[in-house]
């Protein structure tokens, strides 16, 4: 990180994984090249979780290379008086690895529902019956977690 200032530690980035709207995942796709999709995540202790369809460009990035890096963006507050922006961020690397246990795989999708739908949580058991079979849940290890301030 070039301005060591703005930088904080562990658990301010930590906070700001647990806070963003959405992240956004890059990878290396199977011709080298950069690649990277916007998610809704969760995270439950040093792992991330977001689940997508079992099929599609990204799951070939990740088949190819599980190497990734995943950037979080929140308190964005453009300035009034000035031309920037004050935001926080978080840059999360990892291995990213599909869930193949089903008890793994329901918790994930109920932490990704009880933060971005809670209202909908009564219907969650139904979801899982209907759905659980064709969706696909993925999880990141953080090896490497920075957070950075821009006031």
């Amino acid at each position: 990180m070039r301005r060591k200032d703005r930088q904080r530690d562990e658990i301010f980035a930590m906070e700001i994984v647990d806070q963003c709207a959405y992240a956004v995942l890059s990878m290396v796709d199977p011709d080298n090249k950069a690649y990277a999709v916007p998610l809704s995540i969760v995270r439950d202790g040093t792992y991330i979780y977001f689940h997508c369809a079992q099929e599609g460009y990204k799951l070939e990035c990740l088949r190819e290379n599980p190497e990734v890096c995943l950037v979080c963006v929140g308190n964005v507050c453009p300035a009034q008086d000035r031309f920037t922006t004050a935001f926080s961020s978080a840059i999360v690397k990892g291995n990213c690895e599909e869930v193949i246990n089903d008890t793994e795989k329901i918790n994930a999708l109920r932490l990704l529902c009880q933060r971005y739908t809670p209202q909908n949580m009564a219907a969650f058991d139904q979801a899982i019956a209907r759905s659980l079979a064709r969706t696909a849940v993925y999880r990141i290890a953080i090896t490497q977690i920075t957070g950075k301030e821009k006031k």
